[in-house]
């Protein structure tokens, strides 16, 4: 029984579960918006397996394709990909099993959501990738994570609403923007290394200005977000909101580089789940 606990705690530390928090509420907000409050139990449970197999996948074939960078950055050097913990056919088995898990969900959700969950797993692995010849690799995590709204509205109503884009594109943009941020702390490594990463070749003080306009553009599509959904005034104060807090976020990264981890861990989790919340108020009231 020790063992096991052991091992899932090393895989919990491979994928970093708690990061789920990103992903998560925005797949739910499209699924409240598309069902104008209460979409089942049904759906929640496969939203959740949904969610979750996609994100494992990704995680896992990253860390499956990355164990060589990250054994010569200190940051990630003892990650369990990297130190032995894990094996290498376990890591394959992983996220090939999530995989599978993810496709099966999606059978069961509706035909569009089948069609789409080969294509959806190709682009959210192509970020392992990108980062090996193009600094657009945030922008690529960005469109991984945006892919979640548009799975939600598509498991409500097995279609893609033009609100739903919107919320999507404004996730994308939030998404690359902290990314920016948090790459901050690998600058020197992919400097060295070579790697492909907007702090790398632009610095750091254009790396926070980039990510700047990306939040700008991000509270700008969540704003056509609410207009084009046609909800209530519950959702415009989550805008409101979220611009404040992405607000604070560059506050901390600007004031000291040492708080990157409170920005993006702390505030960009809250984040989604006010957002969340108050989606959901709109629905009650």
């Amino acid at each position: 029984m020790k063992k096991l606990f052991k091992l899932l705690n090393d895989f919990n530390e491979l994928v970093m579960f708690k990061h789920s928090i990103f992903s998560l509420p925005f797949i739910f907000i499209a699924m409240v918006v598309a069902a104008k409050g209460w979409f089942g139990w049904s759906l929640l449970v496969l939203g959740v397996l949904a969610a979750l197999s996609a994100r494992n996948f990704a995680m896992g074939f990253n860390r499956y394709l990355d164990r060589d960078i990250d054994a010569l950055n200190p940051r990630t050097a003892n990650r369990p990909s990297v130190d032995g913990r894990i094996s290498v056919k376990s890591m394959l088995v992983f996220f090939l099993a999530n995989a599978f898990i993810f496709i099966l969900v999606a059978y069961f959700v509706n035909d569009l959501a089948f069609y789409l969950a080969v294509p959806i797993l190709l682009i959210i692995a192509s970020y392992s990738y990108f980062k090996r010849f193009s600094y657009l690799a945030h922008l690529i995590l960005g469109i991984s994570l945006a892919l979640a709204p548009i799975a939600g509205v598509v498991a409500v109503s097995e279609t893609i609403t033009l609100w739903s884009l919107y919320l999507s594109v404004g996730v994308m943009f939030w998404v690359a923007g902290f990314d920016l941020l948090y790459s901050l702390q690998d600058i020197e490594v992919d400097t060295k290394l070579g790697l492909h990463s907007v702090p790398s070749k632009f610095g750091a003080k254009k790396t926070m200005l980039f990510s700047k306009i990306l939040h700008i553009l991000t509270v700008i599509f969540w704003a056509f977000f609410v207009l084009e959904a046609d909800v209530g005034v519950f959702a415009y104060i989550a805008v409101v909101i979220a611009a404040a807090m992405l607000t604070y976020e560059h506050y901390l990264v600007n004031k000291d580089f040492t708080k990157i981890d409170k920005a993006f861990f702390t505030v960009n989790g809250y984040l989604g789940i006010i957002f969340f919340v108050f989606i959901i108020l709109d629905n009650l009231f």
